[in-house]
């Protein structure tokens, strides 16, 4: 193949080189490629340079003696947005390689290309080219080597439907790239330069007034994000100084009217109560409730149980409310208080008929969480008796007895669990711990006072010892017969006392009762734990109320029952 140039081992291509004229085109008319199809000249290529000494050890009929060194023409050729498109006849059809100056490289000079035709539209089309793509064949070491045309696919029939701008991917929005219309203008005079300026002016025309609107609709989405934000700023700000700073919200007034029922249970402290009485609609917030109760000099005196209330209170309503004792649904159980006597009050409270909890008692008692040492003896009248332990315990309308009775099973209990009934029971010669809550029950029936609690549990264990030959093992209390005939009566007949055979009566039967007779409180239950050691055996209430004295003899007796005669009028 005869190169652009000088003959191996000439100087790198001069303007000035006498090849350079006509001669030196016509000399170079066997190797150039076919005529241009638009007329006027073929299309000249820049002259290529030498790379070392072609006379040693190279052919010159192609590269490296593999391929045939082909002549480049410019038939068909087109060069789009810098790349080659090769059409039919163009690369595949003269089979050319594109010669390519490889800058960088010691001995590599680029040229200059030979002026344009004037006529040639094209001219500038080679020249663009070679400025752009690396020669892979002007030396022995490039990479990587050209395929033999055989190899090389064919190119695609050219559509005459083809938009370029169609196949493209699309875009990031010029908002957002950094682009915008000055940078549509600037690619479009880009492709000018590439012969492009049809193309750039259409897309220009077709996309322009869009990408304007684009822009618009992007700056509008920036605006919402952007006050969005200031808003959530300023909301979580001022939530922020309202929790820190600002009063708590409240309701005002005294309620709407409507009632609604709080229970409080025990231990609850303010903010425990708030929280029940925001649930129930009676406060609207917590915080309030609590600065209501710590404003209020009594307002630490709000006890557990069920109060009712209306509801959207002021917190201020409230709380002066729940230290009104008509406010309060509960029942009270008071120390030495009956079954029967609890009951009737969980039905005033619950508004239930009369005798429905007591029902419920007969039915659900093993349910309700006696403990296991409870009803021992199968001739007790109420299995609940003596484990309704003394307290306030909210009854309000909507609940259920059962729920009621079982806290107050469950405070009995807790009460007994605390100390150690099974031994205790043994140390003062009983039979188990049912029998230790019994004494308690008379305990706290028969005394009047303190004082006398623990004298009169003296009395049921002295009466109880097999040694006892004052009353011969009976414990002759007035008050086991009342709770067998449901009354308080002090002046009971021996005929009376005499004709009764039941168990409770224990003017007639040795021992004690099957069962509790009430329900014992804490002073009663420690005095039945801790009696006495006076020897005293007799107690009279001579003054037949609330004056109870001991005696160890029977004289001693006889005298306090005079006593008791002439303060009652016998």
């Amino acid at each position: 193949m005869t190169e652009y140039g000088r003959g191996p081992g000439s100087e790198p291509w001069h303007p000035e080189d006498p090849l350079y004229g006509d001669g030196g085109w016509e000399g170079q008319q066997a190797h150039a490629g076919p005529q241009s199809p638009y007329g006027g000249r073929p299309q000249q290529h820049p002259q290529q340079p030498q790379y070392g000494d072609w006379s040693q050890g190279h052919e010159q009929a192609g590269y490296g003696g593999q391929y045939p060194q082909q002549q480049y023409g410019d038939q068909g050729h087109q060069t789009y947005a810098g790349h080659p498109q090769y059409q039919q006849g163009g690369w595949e059809g003269t089979g050319a390689q594109p010669q390519v100056p490889y800058p960088g490289e010691p001995g590599r000079q680029p040229h200059v290309p030979y002026p344009a035709d004037p006529a040639d539209p094209y001219a500038q089309q080679s020249a663009s080219y070679e400025g752009e793509q690396p020669d892979f064949y002007a030396t022995p070491g490039a990479y990587p080597p050209p395929e033999p045309p055989s190899r090389r696919r064919a190119e695609p029939e050219p559509r005459p439907d083809w938009d370029p701008e169609a196949d493209q991917e699309p875009e990031e929005h010029p908002f957002f790239t950094g682009g915008g219309d000055d940078d549509d203008d600037l690619a479009a005079d880009s492709t000018d330069d590439r012969g492009r300026r049809g193309r750039g002016d259409k897309g220009k025309g077709k996309g322009g007034k869009g990408k304007k609107r684009r822009n618009g609709c992007a700056c509008l989405v920036v605006v919402l994000v952007f006050g969005g934000g200031v808003a959530g700023v300023g909301y979580f700000g001022y939530t922020y100084y309202q929790n820190r700073f600002g009063a708590a919200p409240d309701y005002a007034g005294d309620g709407t009217g409507e009632m609604v029922t709080v229970e409080i249970p025990k231990g609850a402290l303010g903010n425990d109560i708030g929280r029940k009485l925001k649930e129930a609609g009676v406060v609207k917030s917590v915080d309030a409730f609590v600065a209501a109760q710590s404003q209020n000099p009594r307002g630490k005196q709000i006890q557990a149980g069920a109060y009712l209330l209306q509801k959207q209170m002021s917190a201020a309503s409230a709380v002066a409310l729940m230290l009104d004792p008509k406010s309060q649904s509960n029942v009270l159980v008071k120390p030495g208080e009956r079954n029967a006597q609890v009951y009737a009050e969980i039905d005033k409270r619950l508004e239930l008929s009369a005798g429905t909890t007591k029902k419920t008692a007969e039915k659900q008692y093993k349910t309700l969480g006696l403990p296991s040492w409870a009803n021992s003896n199968p001739r007790i009248l109420d299995p609940l008796e003596g484990f309704l332990y003394p307290g306030t315990y909210p009854a309000a309308k909507g609940m259920k007895p059962e729920a009621v009775l079982k806290d107050m099973v469950s405070e009995a209990r807790d009460a007994y669990g605390q100390v150690d009934l099974a031994a205790k029971a043994k140390a003062l010669n009983l039979q188990n711990p049912l029998q230790l809550v019994t004494v308690a029950s008379l305990v706290q029936a028969e005394g009047k006072t303190h004082d006398d609690f623990r004298k009169m549990a003296e009395v049921v264990y002295n009466r109880l010892k097999p040694t006892n030959t004052e009353t011969n093992q009976l414990l002759q209390f007035d008050s086991t017969f009342n709770y067998l005939k449901g009354e308080s009566n002090i002046h009971i007949s021996e005929k009376e006392i005499n004709s009764n055979t039941s168990p409770y009566n224990t003017y007639t039967n040795k021992g004690l009762p099957p069962g509790p007779i009430g329900n014992p409180g804490d002073e009663a239950l420690k005095a039945a734990l801790n009696p006495t050691g006076g020897g005293w055996i007799y107690f009279v209430a001579t003054d037949g109320m609330n004056k109870t004295e001991f005696a160890r003899t029977y004289a001693e007796f006889q005298k306090l029952k005079e006593k008791f005669n002439a303060s009652s009028g016998n």
